[in-house]
């Protein structure tokens, strides 16, 4: 009777633990000019706002295990889509500002951000020689976002 008493226990916490489990990452939220960005929106499904960063750009979020893409959004800045790598614990963006493309096409306007999103492993590196950012190289995938989407 204690045996399955037991077994019970142990089986019931270990299915409580499974649902719960959370995965907290820490990080700093930068522009391009190496400028803090205070009060960034950290969302996740690009609905649900878990988190915002400091008046210093940190910020510390706990997501679910599952969940591999975090969305940055911020007034006057590009927004940025991360996906993380499973080993990823340690989240420092650099956010593109977001500029007004007068009297151009959206293409000209993609090849022109484009440049800019070719330049942030650049400025983060440069961020991490300055002491500004904790790690060298992002430990994250981000894909540049058009403007433009080719209909061929």
């Amino acid at each position: 009777m204690k045996k399955l008493l037991i077994i019970c226990l142990v089986f019931s916490i270990s299915i409580c633990s499974l649902y719960s489990q959370n995965r907290t990452i820490k990080g700093r939220v930068i522009d391009e000019n190496l400028e803090t960005l205070p009060y960034v929106s950290i969302r996740i499904s690009d609905t649900l706002e878990i988190g915002k960063t400091d008046l210093n750009g940190f910020f510390q979020i706990d997501i679910p295990v599952c969940q591999k893409e975090i969305l940055f959004r911020y007034v006057g800045m590009d927004p940025t889509t991360i996906k993380l790598d499973d080993k990823c614990n340690k989240v420092d963006v650099v956010m593109m500002l977001s500029g007004t493309y007068d009297f151009i096409t959206l293409k000209q306007a993609d090849r022109k951000r484009k440049k800019r999103y070719k330049k942030l492993p650049e400025i983060h590196k440069k961020a991490f020689e300055k002491n500004i950012f904790e790690t060298e190289h992002a430990c994250y995938k981000r894909e540049f976002e058009q403007f433009y989407l080719d209909e061929n």
